[in-house]
């Protein structure tokens, strides 16, 4: 009996805190499927490990910022608004669902990952996926502790599955040491819980990857053989491996998972 009480109650805290992809069929059913192929963000806060609420912001023409914003709980939509105001512009922005294979599930395995080899405990996760600047649907999970202090983010192109920036969560840094972005530094003012999509990514390819600890910025493949950037080099290249395996195993596509009934 007792194991029944306890598989019942797990199964009741699984369904409070669906998945990313959960969440946006609620508003394909509920709502409207065609709003589907108009996504411009899916954010959700102290998950543990998914969030108790989602929120989706959605193009819509017809609203007075262009915007329409549900919140989903519990298998239903709680809320659906229009903002008068947005910040920021959302021109261009909308996710290509096709295009879409990693669950909040999935990325919450490669940040877990990531902060496991690191040595990094933590007890909340904040999630957004959103599009970068060059259209491509990228995870940033950010973790936290038990008072939302947050102690590492890392950047999940959601299309291939890689790893393409990591942030505060080597060496023990916390995010007060993490130095903004390069092109941040020309004088832009973007608020890191809520980036802009063409502002905050450096990249989706390898190649491109950077990670940023402290005053060191490392891009892969520089001649630096100075001690401690190898050795985040290293754990970044880890990371990357850790993460694509991972991927392997977690991949769904989006477009398959809402076809399904």
């Amino acid at each position: 009996m007792l194991l029944v009480l306890l598989f019942v109650a797990s199964s009741a805290f699984a369904q409070e805190r669906g998945t990313a992809y959960e969440a946006l069929r609620v508003i394909g059913t509920q709502f409207n499927r065609a709003a589907l192929s108009r996504v411009i963000s899916v954010t959700g806060v102290d998950g543990d490990p998914q969030p108790t609420r989602w929120t989706v912001l959605i193009a819509d023409r017809g609203a007075p910022a262009g915007i329409r914003e549900f919140v989903v709980a519990k298998g239903r939509i709680i809320s659906n608004r229009t903002p008068s105001a947005v910040a920021g512009s959302v021109k261009g922005a909308t996710i290509k669902t096709s295009q879409l294979n990693l669950d909040s599930s999935g990325a919450f395995e490669v940040t877990s990952h990531t902060a496991d080899k690191s040595h990094q405990n933590f007890d909340l996760v904040s999630y957004a996926l959103r599009t970068n600047y060059r259209g491509n649907p990228t995870w940033i999970v950010t973790i936290q502790n038990q008072a939302r202090r947050p102690l590492g983010t890392i950047h999940i192109n959601a299309n291939r599955g890689n790893v393409t920036r990591v942030e505060g969560m080597y060496r023990g840094r916390n995010m007060d040491e993490v130095v903004q972005d390069p092109i941040e530094r020309s004088g832009r003012d973007i608020e890191r819980r809520v980036p802009e999509p063409d502002e905050q990514y450096l990249g989706d390819d390898e190649s491109n990857a950077e990670i940023t600890q402290g005053d060191d910025e490392i891009e892969e493949g520089d001649g630096d053989e100075n001690f401690v950037k190898a050795e985040i080099k290293r754990r970044f290249r880890q990371t990357k491996r850790g993460g694509e395996r991972i991927f392997e195993r977690a991949r769904r596509n989006f477009d398959d998972f809402i076809s399904r009934r």
